[in-house]
């Protein structure tokens, strides 16, 4: 089961920074995978059980992912997962703790349930450096989000 996690200091407060994240359609703006996302199924907002659509790149690959919001905790807590063949696959969870003034926040993932044959074999050939990459992708993801979040408000 894969999974990883990073964590970086933001300079805004733990309520305004859940905000940011919590508004899924926000995403592309730090990930260095997600290209796009849109509420499905009348959903507007982070709550359980609310369902977007993720579309994502890494190198040449393309796809898109059904997703599900498990919990929504302002200023606490978000977790989603992919839903893949019915049930959740990946599950995505950012942390935020107040720290000074400003927010620790932790962005991890986690296999939660693994893909059965042929489908596993498929997705191992095709997506091998991929696993190797999100280390990585979650460090860049939340530098991304603090320099998002940090940005000075512009001029009235």
């Amino acid at each position: 089961m894969a999974q990883a996690a990073a964590t970086i200091r933001v300079d805004v407060p733990p309520e305004r920074l859940h905000a940011m994240v919590a508004d899924v359609t926000r995403i592309p703006e730090w990930s260095p995978e997600t290209v796009r996302t849109s509420w499905t199924g009348g959903a507007t907002e982070a709550r359980p059980g609310a369902r977007f659509k993720g579309q994502n790149r890494f190198g040449r690959l393309r796809w898109s992912t059904t997703v599900e919001v498990e919990a929504c905790e302002p200023g606490r807590e978000l977790v989603f997962s992919t839903i893949v063949m019915g049930r959740p696959h990946t599950r995505w969870r950012y942390r935020f703790e107040p720290v000074d003034g400003g927010t620790e926040v932790t962005e991890s993932y986690e296999t939660v349930n693994e893909l059965r044959q042929p489908v596993r074999a498929i997705v191992d050939l095709v997506f091998r450096r991929h696993e190797e990459w999100m280390p990585e992708n979650l460090r860049r993801s939340l530098e991304r989000l603090k320099a998002v979040a940090e940005r000075p408000a512009p001029p009235a």
